[in-house]
């Protein structure tokens, strides 16, 4: 004999965490946001099934297409804890578009990936917000992007991202141009606004072990909290590097990213070249004497880790350093000449004095 069950009915997608119409509402929420992205060579909005830009209306006469594509590390931890999430887009565009300009490139188009367990429209708004923020500073355009749903991937409130940008550079005007570096060419630094997005693990870490909470005021920013602090989204060096790129002025420029100063500078550099860096010749962020003193942390494991208070590194010709340091300095930026090149001997980047 069989029995009836009153009590089924029938499953909805939203009945496994996953809404169609708070996706749908999100899209609605932001498109204000990706239109304030748009630029020569926009063609449409959000909502098709791919983003449309027209290359030729940017006047390019022999392209080369640069990509990049990155995240945002574990600095989104801290976004977590502090429920705050208006930077962290910013921080996703400048770890592309920052990638992008050392090739010589002028980011064109930005994509981003959402990932979530539960979808809220505010966190998320607040995040592809930032990103939107982001790509004004680089003068691209937001041209879409994805947001996935899925329950049971996630905890809680997290969420991932990932960026994909996409850029253009004339065939002959590529970066680095190797072929030209030679010793006694200058190196420029440009001031980071802080760790940037690159060396959190540690810093969690060191927060830790001192028992230290986000909320608590910043030991080196008495105007803000610790988390606040930490949270200051990475600079976007595109419209202040891009001008002097277009000159000729710039043989070669690094990010300086994960590797610090002593991986990524060598990447831009020809194998019989190395440079001398005079450490102390910018200052060093507080934020850095913070990291320091509280881990008790050597030069070297700094110098490989962070970015140490400089954010991009410009090589030019002697000559050059002066009006290249004027221009920049006149784009907002913070710059100091660093170092040199010179023939490798040994270790690509070799450091002299002490970043204190």
């Amino acid at each position: 004999m069989t029995t009836k069950d009153n009590t089924s009915r029938t499953i909805s997608y939203a009945d496994s965490g996953v809404s169609i119409d708070t996706g749908n509402a999100l899209i609605e929420r932001i498109k204000p946001a990706a239109k304030s992205t748009m630029r020569q060579g926009s063609m449409d909005g959000l909502g098709g099934f791919g983003g449309l830009f027209d290359l030729k209306a940017c006047g390019y006469a022999d392209p080369i297409l640069v990509s990049a594509t990155d995240g945002v590390g574990t600095k989104l931890k801290l976004a977590f804890a502090m429920n705050k999430h208006d930077t962290v887009g910013i921080d996703l565009v400048a770890m592309c578009v920052n990638d992008l300009i050392v090739q010589g490139a002028e980011p064109l188009f930005f994509l981003d990936y959402f990932a979530c367990g539960s979808l809220k429209t505010e966190q998320a708004a607040a995040v592809i917000e930032g990103i939107a923020q982001g790509c004004r500073q680089a003068g691209c355009q937001l041209i879409g992007g994805e947001t996935a749903e899925m329950p049971g991937m996630y905890h809680d409130d997290d969420y991932d991202l990932a960026g994909f940008a996409v850029g253009a550079v004339e065939r002959d005007a590529m970066l680095p141009r190797r072929e030209l570096l030679e010793a006694g060419d200058v190196l420029i630094g440009l001031a980071s606004s802080g760790v940037h997005s690159n060396g959190f693990s540690l810093v969690r870490k060191l927060l830790d072990a001192q028992n230290i909470a986000l909320d608590a005021p910043s030991p080196f920013d008495t105007t803000q909290t610790m988390g606040e602090s930490l949270l200051t989204p990475t600079r976007i060096y595109v419209k202040s590097c891009l001008p002097l790129a277009k000159t000729g002025t710039l043989k070669a420029l690094a990010h300086i990213t994960g590797g610090g100063l002593l991986e990524n500078i060598p990447r831009v550099l020809p194998a019989h070249l190395g440079c001398d860096i005079a450490l102390g010749t910018w200052p060093l962020p507080p934020i850095f004497e913070w990291i320091i003193n509280t881990g008790l942390i050597e030069q070297t494991e700094m110098l490989r880790t962070f970015n140490c208070g400089i954010g991009m590194v410009l090589i030019t010709a002697a000559a050059d350093v002066a009006d290249a340091v004027t221009a920049l300095n006149a784009a907002g930026e913070s710059a100091f000449v660093i170092g040199t090149l010179s023939p490798r001997k040994g270790d690509a980047v070799q450091c002299s004095g002490s970043l204190r």
